[in-house]
């Protein structure tokens, strides 16, 4: 009768022990998983110019970093923080003035029924639609100020992986239970996740973005950076992308009586914003790894409700990285056999 020997008796217990220990960890800390995703992602970006300033300039390590953490915060707490007053202000007037936002929404739908025979949607759905419309914007609020507090705990981090960069990635890599080709190969792969997503994405929506802000701006459209907002998150996501923002729009101006404005934004959009969309994805293929519209739209859903309106760049990266783990269990170990 074969027994287990006492060597595979104690790696069973320590992978135990090492299991159970690090799940009260995770199950404790797991609101600084976000935090940790973006700090490592921010720290992928910032790591050439860290390196330049400290090796090429002469740097003090500290000095350079703080440099650098004051900058992204800047760059990141600005656009943030004029979006989130943005939002603010129209979920707040939509909590206030629900019944009339479901008036007008009412008219409008039957102004456009009526004016071209048509059928859009009964009383009972519109109803239905703006209740939606309503809860999904405050849990939009919601999840923003959680994302806030996400940042702020990611720049926490941050601070640490600049200032020790080299030695926390010495010992992330050689602890990991690889060999040293696939430690490699998870390297490379980790920074092209991370500038695939967090320049990729956010690039296109905001090239797409650009292209509206013209078409708005020659046409007259009110509240024209609200569209320009929309239309960037729009050009984000995957698949319909952009037609979910010149196409309400057009709806608007279309039951408003401006035909001609609606139409012109409806052909732009379709053939100028449609092509430049197709553009810039094939000069970001060549420059940036570019990511599959489908861990896109999942990654944005995921991210949305995990990070608030930064799960448009965190969400993918997550999904990404699960999809990575499958490829280097695969190399680790099905090659091997």
């Amino acid at each position: 009768m074969n027994q287990i020997s006492a060597t595979h008796i104690r790696q069973i217990f320590l992978i135990l022990l090492i299991g159970g220990i690090f799940g009260v960890l995770f199950w404790n800390l797991h609101f600084f998983v976000p935090a940790l995703l973006g700090a490592y992602t921010l720290y992928v970006l910032l790591r050439g110019p860290l390196f330049v300033l400290t090796e090429r300039w002469k740097w003090h390590k500290k000095a350079a970093a703080a440099l650098l953490l004051l900058l992204s915060f800047i760059a990141l707490l600005l656009p943030f923080n004029w979006l989130f007053m943005m939002l603010q202000r129209r979920v707040v007037g939509l909590f206030r003035n629900a019944d009339q936002v479901r008036q007008n929404a009412e008219a409008l739908i039957r102004t456009l029924e009526v004016k071209y025979e048509i059928s859009l949607l009964t009383p009972e759905n519109m109803v239905s639609l703006s209740n939606w419309a309503v809860g999904a914007a405050q849990g939009l609020v919601g999840a923003t100020l959680n994302g806030l507090g996400i940042l702020l705990a990611a720049f926490f981090i941050l601070w640490f992986m600049l200032t020790e960069g080299k030695k926390m990635e010495q010992m992330f890599f050689e602890g990991l239970p690889l060999r040293h080709e696939n430690v490699t190969y998870v390297r490379k792969q980790l920074n092209d996740m991370v500038w695939g997503n967090a320049l990729g994405i956010p690039l296109m929506g905001l090239v797409q973005a650009f292209a509206g802000l013209l078409i708005y701006w020659l046409v007259g459209v009110p509240d024209i950076w609200m569209w320009f907002t929309i239309t960037f998150v729009a050009g984000m996501l995957p698949l319909l992308g952009v037609a979910l923002a010149y196409v309400p729009l057009s709806l608007i101006l279309l039951g408003q009586g401006e035909e001609g404005k609606a139409l012109l934004i409806l052909l732009y959009g379709f053939i100028v914003m449609g092509s430049v969309d197709n553009i810039a994805r094939m000069w970001l293929m060549k420059k940036i790894i570019q990511t599959h519209p489908l861990i896109t739209l999942f990654g944005v859903v995921l991210g949305l409700q995990l990070f608030g309106f930064i799960g448009f760049i965190f969400g993918p990266i997550l999904i990404s990285l699960f999809i990575l783990l499958l490829h280097i269990y695969h190399k680790e170990f099905h090659q091997r056999e």
